[in-house]
């Protein structure tokens, strides 16, 4: 005979068992059972109560808060930061312009230098022009006594009429020349002040322009460093919310497991019903739930289960061994001696509906897409009590306590046979 068999979630160790132990391990075996189990071990830590769940969501949902406003505040970064990158852009665009002008300004200068250079050569050549030929009218009598030059000279008098007339053209040409000479000078030299004006100006605008385009690009630098912190801190921040969510999930899985053991306890507790009687409704519930209790931790199966416990499923659970909703609520009922089909169509018209304040223990509680329709019910969990029910919920979980209070909740039913 064994010395131990599990039963219900716990080991017990039968008197036969105990027995022979003790006849096998002397006396240091029977001080040992003397000890007391709190000094035999450390005390286990206390599962997490509600209040710790509640404040592990509230960790959460700060963390989560500090996440949204940082990302608020990068957006923001992120906005200003593209306005100044554009800003930037057009202050190198000013820059690039005002070169161009600056270029053209440098060009203008010269060209007015080279001409105003040409000019004043022309208003040279044409003095020398003029000298040559008041010393060549000298030469040829200018400083003679005028009577004899008109006697004397070549033609005589009237020859002598013929040259002056001659030098007086020429000489009012001369002149005319050198008045044009002197305006295009005054022009020119006018041209050239302006130039000059114009490549100071275009220079102090160019320079404006440059420092624009620093104060412009620093500004970008700086924006953009500032987004960096920014963005480093979301990462922060949401490495610390990933942490608060796997803490209150494990929370939240260590209440439900704590729950679960201690619905378990509390339906092994229950006195067993005796000589072959129908059970009252009250025993019969306490039945379906210790049942559903026992599989607690087995997997999901799509359309795994029978009345004899867990099977292989069908399809993509065609290589688990569990149970699925409707199967686990079908193994539940028939240790109380009711026989439902696997199928929540029918276990929801199994019994009388039940209203959601008067649930007890055993009952099927169903969910629905659409909560005024039966025909959309898609889930089913057995009610064990506080607003409690154990499932089977979905491909990839297990057989698990969770709350009964959904949004997908259509109502109850006692099944009955």
């Amino acid at each position: 005979m064994s010395a131990t068999e599990f039963r219900g979630g716990t080991f017990r160790i039968s008197g036969t068992g105990l027995r022979l132990a003790a006849l096998s391990s002397g006396i240091a075996i029977g001080l040992t059972w003397l000890v007391p189990a709190s000094a035999a071990r450390p005390p286990a830590e206390p599962p997490p109560g509600a209040r710790d769940v509640r404040q592990s969501r509230q960790d959460v949902r700060e963390r989560a808060a500090e996440v949204g406003r940082t990302q608020a505040e990068l957006a923001e970064a992120d906005g200003a930061l593209h306005r100044l990158v554009a800003d930037a852009q057009a202050a190198v665009e000013r820059y690039h312009g005002e070169r161009v002008m600056l270029e053209r300004a440098r060009a203008a200068h010269q060209d007015a230098r080279r001409r105003l250079a040409d000019a004043g050569r022309r208003v040279g050549e044409t003095r020398a022009d003029l000298a040559s030929y008041a010393a060549r009218m000298y030469r040829g009598g200018g400083g003679r006594d005028r009577l004899a030059s008109v006697v004397a000279g070549e033609g005589g008098p009237q020859g002598f009429m013929d040259r002056a007339v001659m030098a007086r053209m020429l000489a009012e040409q001369r002149a005319g020349m050198l008045r044009r000479v002197e305006a295009s000078r005054n022009v020119e030299d006018l041209f050239r002040r302006q130039a000059e004006d114009a490549l100071a100006k275009q220079s102090e605008a160019a320079r404006r322009a440059d420092e624009a385009r620093r104060r412009a690009e620093d500004a970008v630098e700086r924006q953009r460093a500032s987004v960096e912190r920014i963005e480093a801190r979301k990462r922060e921040l949401e490495r610390r919310l990933g942490v608060a969510e796997a803490r209150a999930a494990e929370l939240k899985r260590a209440r439900e497991r704590a729950l679960g053991e201690q619905a378990a306890q509390k339906a092994n507790s229950a006195p067993a019903d005796s000589g072959g009687a129908v059970p009252s409704t009250t025993a019969r519930g306490d039945i379906v739930a210790r049942a559903a209790l026992r599989w607690l931790g087995t997997p999901y199966s799509w359309g795994g289960g029978t009345v004899d416990g867990p099977s292989y499923g069908i399809e993509h659970g065609s290589g688990v061994r569990g149970f699925d909703c409707s199967g686990l609520a079908m193994y539940a009922w028939d240790k109380a001696g009711v026989r439902l089909d696997h199928w929540t169509g029918t276990q929801w018209t199994s019994g009388p509906h039940v209203p959601l304040d008067e649930l007890r223990r055993g009952d099927l509680v169903f969910f629905a897409h659409d909560t005024s329709d039966p025909d959309t019910i898609h889930h089913v969990g057995i009610y064990i009590g506080e607003g409690r029910m154990v499932e089977a919920p979905y491909t990839g979980a297990r057989v698990r306590v969770a709350g009964v209070h959904r949004s997908d909740l259509i109502g109850a039913t006692r099944p009955s046979g």
